[in-house]
């Protein structure tokens, strides 16, 4: 039955991803903004994220090949104050819809740079989890929203987060697990995370960081 259960959720996670990739692929992007525009104002953003959207810190996230839904998404939460950060609360209180369209948009074309590789000594347990969850405190796998490669679903606002960097990835399952960061639909990513332990998370963010 539990293998049943971890195949059902392989193609869920199957079908998510190829939905996505058809959104993706029939439309230009879901936000309407200029990545012209987004260029111009990324100048503030370059200083943690990089010119092009690549953070070479590990704290701060690569934004670059980032669905444009989710980055928009997630500077409203900032503004809004439902995503808290001493960093980019303020940014974030600066700009406009406008503003956060362009940004969203000029990111999510730019082209992810190559990444650190999992820690092979995190890597089998990691993808179990990923790909599966933990069967002994119910953590539902991660591929089922995120997709096999980890490029997320960009009509739904799931996040693109293959290749991400582990630190800022661990970073933020804890702060869902703490209930400190909220910004997640239906408190998904708090219900799941609550389930993790901290060597499951350190897991899960390595083999994410290694996924392409």
């Amino acid at each position: 039955m539990e293998g049943m259960k971890t195949n059902i959720v392989r193609i869920a996670g199957l079908l998510v991803a190829i939905a996505g990739l058809s959104v993706q692929a029939n439309a230009e992007s879901l936000v309407d903004g200029s990545a012209e525009a987004g260029k111009t104002k990324s100048t503030t953003c370059a200083a943690c994220h990089g010119a092009d959207g690549n953070s070479v810190n590990p704290e701060w996230p690569s934004l670059a090949g980032q669905h444009s839904r989710y980055i928009y998404n997630q500077l409203k939460a900032f503004k809004d104050g439902d995503r808290d950060n001493v960093l980019m609360t303020s940014q974030a209180a600066m700009l406009s819809d406008q503003d956060m369209r362009d940004l969203a948009v000029y990111y999510e074309k730019q082209s992810p740079a190559a990444r650190p590789v999992a820690d092979a000594d995190l890597v089998n347990a990691g993808e179990q989890i990923y790909r599966g969850g933990n069967s002994s405190s119910g953590a539902a796998a991660c591929v089922a929203c995120h997709g096999p490669n980890g490029k997320g679903n960009p009509a739904a606002a799931y996040p693109d987060i293959g290749g991400q960097h582990a630190t800022y990835v661990a970073a933020q399952l804890r702060l869902y697990k703490s209930g400190k960061r909220k910004s997640d639909q239906s408190q998904m990513m708090r219900n799941v995370s609550s389930r993790l332990s901290d060597a499951d998370i350190a897991a899960i963010a390595s083999y994410v960081q290694g996924l392409y």
